[in-house]
């Protein structure tokens, strides 16, 4: 229990493009409890305490969020939060210059997501002392290259996995729109990389383009910094892509959770000293 009498200091929010994750953690970081929930773009105070049910947590000394889905999504955490703790103190996480051992070399640091810069921060304290390569599968495919001494030296932005087949298919006539789980049980049907039908073939292209990307970063990376590079895997379509890699990785699948986390206790230490 800390200072405050809560057992449970922070409540952690990841507002990514296709879901809102959250996690309620004790000092240590450790989740007590934890959930996700879709996007509603037009819903009611109802429809979030139907969806949202907090009402059994401890309540938290404080939230933290990252929101990287626009300020609709960020007024519809608030009205949450609102309904269950009208008066819980609240940090909206933004990519600052340094923090938590990590340097930002962004010429605007505050322009870089903040997903990105928690799940830096929380790769950097996983393994510290390693180059980085941190790759993030969303809605958009993320790579972040972290130098050891926490240099954060920059980055790549692509579509990710759904969102490529999804393209292919809303701008080709004879190519269907595949989501990530009509694309998963084609790859299960399949027993070549090169497939014989439609939404294999679509599904499979799409998953090695996003494999050779990662590849070509990583093996760029070791050349430029002639140093072995600790390739991090995170997000939802990581499963995939890892199994359609040929170089060594490594899976951390709540690295914004994570950074939040680690952002949270550094506020809270700076605040107290």
């Amino acid at each position: 229990m800390n200072e405050s009498g809560n057992e449970a200091p922070y409540l952690l929010i990841d507002a990514g493009n296709s879901r809102i994750k959250w996690s309620l953690v004790d000092e240590t970081g450790a989740s007590i409890a934890n959930g996700a929930f879709e996007h509603a773009h037009h819903s009611t105070v109802a429809d979030d305490a139907a969806l949202v049910d907090w009402s059994e947590l401890t309540t938290p000394a404080s939230a933290w969020i990252s929101n990287v889905a626009g300020m609709q999504v960020q007024n519809r955490i608030q009205r949450l939060l609102d309904a269950r703790w009208p008066t819980l103190p609240r940090t909206v996480v933004r990519a600052r210059a340094e923090q938590c051992g990590v340097i930002n070399t962004y010429a605007d640091p505050t322009r870089l997501g903040s997903d990105r810069w928690a799940g830096m921060i929380a790769a950097r304290a996983a393994y510290p002392g390693e180059h980085l390569l941190v790759a993030t599968f969303g809605t958009a495919t993320t790579l972040e290259a972290l130098r050891a001494d926490g240099v954060f030296t920059g980055g790549l932005i692509a579509p990710g996995w759904s969102l490529m087949m999804e393209s292919l298919g809303s701008h080709t006539a004879q190519l269907p729109t595949l989501d990530a789980a009509s694309a998963r049980e084609a790859l299960n049907q399949t027993r070549s990389l090169f497939a014989t039908d439609t939404a294999a073939a679509l599904s499979a292209g799409c998953l090695l383009a996003q494999a050779s990307l990662i590849e070509r970063a990583w093996h760029d990376l070791k050349a430029d910094w002639h140093a072995e590079v600790r390739l991090v895997l995170g997000g939802g379509a990581a499963n995939e892509i890892a199994g359609a890699l040929n170089v060594p990785h490594t899976r951390h699948d709540s690295l914004v959770l994570s950074g939040l986390a680690l952002i949270a206790r550094d506020a809270t230490a700076r605040h107290s000293s």
